[in-house]
């Protein structure tokens, strides 16, 4: 069992004398009012795979037609709640931690709520998912290559590990391990951005998390 830096399990409640208390409006009520449902959407891939450009496009889409959603992503995220945490693969599973439960609240507050990290290996997406019931946690894996991540390199992030200056730097000298079998699977690598926000869409939809657009 992973042990924090005092030596204790990370899933440890060190806290006495709590209780969890229901929320006064429930899931059930949010949708009803909303009109669609709240989900988990759990993108991950490499570096430059373009996650965080999805998800925010999904995002603006979702915002357009009127819906309650919010993403989180992996930089805006160390600035703050996770800013104690590097990146050595005890940190990772930290940061992973922290997410799925955040991840669970704004899911039982009527949300759907993306979030975009590498987010590395399984056994972390793994534990994200089983905070939740069956159907809420939706993985989506933004299917890219290295090579093409590496050209895209925006931050130059891939020139610095290559150059040693970034250590344990995913797909470079750390590991991906890449979905076994995602919810979706979008090839973001090769096709455009508009036909990616569709297919995760269709596939919103498809769940009926979101009520499928009238034609015409």
């Amino acid at each position: 069992m992973p042990v924090n830096a005092s030596g204790e399990a990370n899933d440890v409640i060190k806290s006495s004398n709590i209780v969890w208390h229901q929320a006064s409006v429930d899931r059930t009520r949010q949708a009803e009012r909303q009109g669609h449902n709240s989900a988990i959407l759990w993108f991950t891939g490499l570096s430059g795979s373009g996650k965080s450009t999805l998800a925010n496009a999904v995002n603006a889409e979702l915002f357009a037609r009127g819906l309650s959603s919010y993403v989180l992503d992996g930089d805006n995220i160390r600035h703050g709640l996770c800013k104690d945490l590097g990146f050595s693969d005890h940190d990772r599973e930290e940061n992973i931690r922290r997410i799925g439960e955040v991840a669970k609240l704004f899911l039982d507050a009527g949300v759907i709520v993306l979030t975009a990290f590498v987010s590395p290996f399984r056994a972390d997406r793994d534990k994200a998912r089983a905070l939740v019931n069956a159907g809420d946690f939706i993985e989506i894996h933004c299917a890219a290559d290295l090579e093409a991540c590496e050209s895209r390199d925006p931050k130059g992030l891939y020139a610095k590990a290559r150059a040693g200056q970034i250590k344990e730097f995913t797909g470079i000298s750390s590991p991906y391990e890449a979905p076994m079998a995602p919810e979706l699977r979008v090839e973001s690598g090769k096709r455009n951005l508009q036909d990616c926000v569709e297919q995760v869409i269709c596939e919103l939809e498809g769940r009926g998390i979101l009520r499928a657009k009238a034609a015409g």
